[in-house]
């Protein structure tokens, strides 16, 4: 291989590792066989993350303002001394 840019079938073969992580950084890599230029891997552009929904809007939308009373440890707690 040269410097990542352009590997041989060989290469693939026994040296997949090395060419994986030079697509996961971003380099395009040129295939040859005997010499002359047979294909080019380009790696997949980044996805864009999933976006999460605003879970606090949310529980404000179900709930508003109100606070609750008992706190679920306590709650919990009291539900087991009363075993």
């Amino acid at each position: 291989m040269y410097h990542m840019q352009q590997a041989s079938v060989r290469d693939l073969r026994y040296r997949f590792p090395e060419i994986e992580q030079a697509l996961q950084q971003g380099q395009e890599i040129r295939i040859t066989k005997r010499k002359r230029v047979i294909a080019r891997i380009v790696p997949e552009p980044p996805s864009q993350p999933a976006k999460l929904p605003d879970f606090m809007a949310r529980l404000k939308g179900i709930y508003g303002d109100k606070k609750i009373a008992v706190a679920g440890a306590r709650r919990i707690r009291e539900e087991r001394d009363a075993r």
